[in-house]
């Protein structure tokens, strides 16, 4: 049997011919210390980079495929999605990348800069693919997609490809290391936006807030054993306004419990700024309704 009629040999040979074409849709952005990490090009002048790993600066040394070495400015960022993108000085060749779909099972190719010009790549499965969910900054990822395989902090923020060459997304590290996807569908949304503004506007309440128990005499009350305790207000801020004080226990955001954060946190989206919200809490021993109107989170 010849190595053409193998089918392990003809998988290997396959996602060799990934890899190497996946070199020019990632660069290295150079950090302290000889440092790295991966960024995706998504458009001749635009790359994409995981939020979280990147310093706060204005500019950076980029090493593009073949080890060229171009300068990039941070055009804009966003927690909440975990998305950063960068404007080349100069124009490069950007490869094509087809959106693709994850499904559970399914064979995942991550690539990586190996911050010399060249690529790195880590096999791996779809541990899970479900629905939209939100990360705890508030901000919609449009996937779930969590990757069974090990990543290099150096190549957390490349492209994630599936079996037939189709982008997944960008590879992140999740709540507790593990590697998780943000869905090519989401950078779509977003990148436009950070374009434009620079920033995602997030709504707000000016609220520094604690997770705490329920007093046991007013759990039947409250109908919940645990809130969220104001412990500071921003002066002058929309909780301010609406007379929200610290050592309020607040239950529930326009019906929303308290207990799913997450989806509290969502709730604060761009749509939703302007907005009037009820909010249900415990003050003095007492459960009440208080109404507040969200507002833009200021930049700073």
């Amino acid at each position: 049997m010849t190595d053409q009629a193998d089918p392990l040999a003809q998988f290997s040979d396959a996602l060799v011919t990934r890899a190497e074409a996946a070199k020019n849709a990632v660069v290295a952005i150079r950090l302290a210390y000889e440092r790295h990490i991966t960024g995706i090009v998504w458009q001749s002048e635009i790359i994409v980079a995981s939020e979280q790993s990147l310093p706060r600066k204005d500019d950076f040394e980029l090493v593009v495929a073949g080890g060229s070495v171009v300068t990039a400015r941070i055009a804009g960022r966003d927690p909440s999605t975990n998305i950063a993108i960068l404007l080349l000085k100069e124009k490069i060749a950007s490869p094509s990348i087809a959106a693709g779909e994850a499904h559970t099972g399914a064979v995942a190719l991550a690539i990586g800069s190996d911050g010399s010009g060249g690529a790195s790549a880590r096999l791996g499965i779809v541990n899970v693919a479900g629905g939209e969910w939100h990360s705890s900054r508030g901000g919609l990822i449009d996937r779930r997609i969590v990757l069974d395989l090990r990543l290099a902090r150096r190549e957390e923020g490349g492209p994630v490809f599936d079996a037939a060459g189709a982008h997944l997304g960008m590879s992140t590290f999740g709540p507790r290391g593990r590697v998780i996807v943000i869905p090519t569908a989401t950078i779509e949304r977003i990148v436009p936006r950070l374009l434009k503004d620079g920033r995602i506007a997030r709504g707000w309440l000016g609220v520094a807030l604690q997770p705490v128990a329920v007093p046991d005499a007013l759990r039947e009350t409250a109908d919940q054993s645990s809130g969220l305790m104001v412990m500071s207000v921003v002066e002058g801020g929309p909780a301010a306004q609406a007379g929200i004080v610290a050592g309020d226990i607040i239950l529930s955001v326009d019906g929303i419990s308290t207990h799913r954060f997450r989806k509290i946190a969502g709730y604060f989206g761009p749509d939703n700024i302007g907005r009037k919200a009820d909010l249900r809490l415990i003050r003095s021993g007492t459960v009440i309704t208080v109404q507040t109107t969200i507002a833009e989170r200021p930049a700073a």
